[in-house]
């Protein structure tokens, strides 16, 4: 594993911010203003034949990760959308009923190979790669992760594992057991959670080093719908320090960023497929 002995924890030394509270007179003032927020990103697709012998089509999407202070891309996430070959999605609800844990962890070791590929980080460069609760939680699917993540030793730059589906359900205790295994050297992690309030103030004691809410769920479009968005994006930074939104409108990045979000993929970026 890449072992950096400055590293102290992938957000907190990268993609540093301030309090919201220290920035928000100036955000406030700059909310007529608009921004552009605007980057090219690639996709790869790859095949995964699961223990049932279906095929899996996988597909990786690097986006850019904008800093919110300064509306610049600082990282880029890989989305994943995984189906059965014929077009269904494999991933129906939380359950996942037609793939078993094995296939889920191969599913992420290989997102996990292609994804740094398609990544290419340098030195100085973060990226962000999907993982499934299911894997993150069990020993033997860490490990695999860990073992995968070996092979590329030798790539610089740092790397954060974004674990959804499942965190609600599970204890805070055996979150931050789990998560303490992929924060060393420049690895760490990002908890995907769902947009609600509580699922983010439930995990204030586990000190995660960043929470994803995906907003394309939230209504997000009106005043009115903002006030909801602007109390969820309170509770997700009043338990972490970082908040990464994603699927978010492109013109609310700097009222995100006056209600304490400090992180966004926006919405309304095509792909380019390489």
């Amino acid at each position: 594993m890449r072992n950096d002995p400055g590293y102290p924890g992938a957000f907190a030394g990268l993609l540093e911010q301030d309090r919201p509270g220290d920035s928000l007179g100036s955000a406030i003032a700059r909310i007529g203003e608009r921004r552009s927020y605007a980057a090219a990103y690639e996709s790869l697709t790859f095949t995964v034949l699961t223990r049932a012998g279906r095929e899996l089509v996988v597909t990786l999407a690097a986006q850019p990760v904008f800093d919110l202070v300064r509306s610049t891309p600082v990282a880029r996430r890989i989305r994943r959308r995984v189906r059965h070959r014929g077009g269904e999605s494999a991933l129906i609800g939380l359950g996942r009923r037609t793939l078993e844990p094995a296939d889920l962890i191969r599913i992420d070791t290989q997102t996990l190979r292609n994804g740094l590929d398609l990544l290419r980080l340098g030195a100085n460069d973060c990226g962000v790669l999907p993982a499934f609760w299911r894997t993150v939680a069990s020993s033997g699917g860490r490990f695999d992760l860990l073992c995968a993540e070996m092979q590329h030793e030798a790539a610089p730059g740092t790397l954060l594992i974004e674990v959804m589906g499942g965190l609600e359900q599970a204890p805070p205790d055996a979150i931050h057991e789990a998560i303490q295994h992929f924060e060393t050297g420049s690895l760490g992690m990002i908890l995907h959670i769902a947009p609600d309030p509580g699922a983010a103030l439930r995990l204030t004691q586990v000190r995660a080093q960043c929470l994803a809410i995906d907003f394309a769920g939230v209504e997000h479009e009106s005043a009115r719908d903002w006030q909801a968005a602007v109390q969820l994006i309170e509770a997700a930074r009043r338990a972490c320090s970082h908040v990464l939104l994603l699927n978010l409108r492109p013109d609310r990045g700097l009222a995100a960023q006056a209600a304490g979000a400090t992180h966004a993929v926006f919405a309304g970026m095509d792909p380019v497929v390489v």
